[in-house]
């Protein structure tokens, strides 16, 4: 299937760069010139990695955007002697903004809203902090609570059984496209199609299990909420109004918990507003950063 947003994205140039952070190696990508006004770090969700955020940066020209892969995730490495939780996870995004980016914008999607807001809370120096998606709940409480139930124990089933056949579960084509097929909310059968590529391409490209279920636990056992109060930052909440993780009743509960917070609600759109609605990410992302 043709990438929808592959023109828009080819007309801004990219290069792939490493780093060493926390005795590991990040992976990440640049997208625009050195030299731009405004750089944003963009941080991506649980089993995805950068190439998920490419459809929003693709309605960004003009703006730098670096791009990590999380740590045992894409094409960086776990971090060598760390158990792969939220400090840990938190503690290399403050690493690598100070390395290479400092004073940059802050964005995180789905996990890594968690990951981000953590971050900052913890004292990541950034101007602004932006999250889509943002897990404003325990995704145990979520609309499809069950459905995450289901999912602690695919991830446990993955990590304890021999370690072939709990590999080869965790990258399971049929249960991938189960999960894409619950997100997906968009009625274009070509977009429809393009988000099954994506995760068919992308959704399994972890290290290991060991890794991917360090990185889901952390996932479930802590959301936003919990360092909200703490971020004084101006802060945008760019939330679907279909989300089967956050309800958008608990995305309007979280904005609240912000010093100083926006919420933008995007209608007809669940979980994947990086995929089915970037321009709409991007132009709430290009007002809040014009109205700084």
């Amino acid at each position: 299937m043709p990438n929808p947003y592959a023109e828009r994205l080819a007309e801004i140039a990219v290069a792939r760069r490493e780093i060493d952070v926390l005795g590991g190696t990040t992976a990440y990508w640049v997208y625009g010139d050195d030299d731009a006004a405004t750089t944003i770090v963009a941080v991506h969700g649980f089993r995805g990695e950068h190439h998920g955020l490419d459809p929003v940066v693709a309605y960004l020209p003009g703006i730098r955007v670096v791009s990590p892969d999380l740590p045992g995730f894409g094409e960086t490495a776990p971090l060598p002697g760390r158990r792969h939780d939220l400090d840990t996870y938190a503690a290399w995004l403050r690493d690598f903004v100070d390395a290479v980016a400092p004073g940059a914008v802050v964005l995180g999607h789905s996990f890594g809203s968690i990951v981000s807001s953590a971050a900052v809370a913890a004292g990541l120096e950034t101007p602004r902090l932006i999250l889509v998606n943002p897990i404003g709940a325990p995704a145990l409480e979520g609309p499809r609570g069950v459905l995450t139930r289901l999912a602690v124990f695919y991830y446990l089933a993955g990590a304890r059984l021999p370690r072939p056949i709990g590999e080869a579960l965790l990258r399971n084509g049929l249960i991938v496209r189960v999960m894409s097929n619950a997100m997906a909310k968009t009625r274009d059968p070509d977009l429809r199609r393009f988000v099954h590529e994506q995760h068919d391409e992308y959704f399994s490209r972890f290290a290991d299990r060991d890794v991917l279920h360090e990185a889901f636990v952390t996932s479930v056992s802590h959301d936003v909420r919990e360092s909200a109060p703490h971020i004084a930052q101006p802060t945008l909440l760019i939330a679907a109004e279909k989300d089967d993780i956050t309800p958008i009743e608990a995305e309007r509960h979280l904005a609240t918990l912000f010093p100083d917070a926006a919420l933008v609600e995007i209608p007809d759109v669940g979980h994947l507003i990086h995929y089915e609605t970037p321009e709409a990410a991007a132009s709430a992302i290009r007002e809040f950063l014009d109205a700084g």
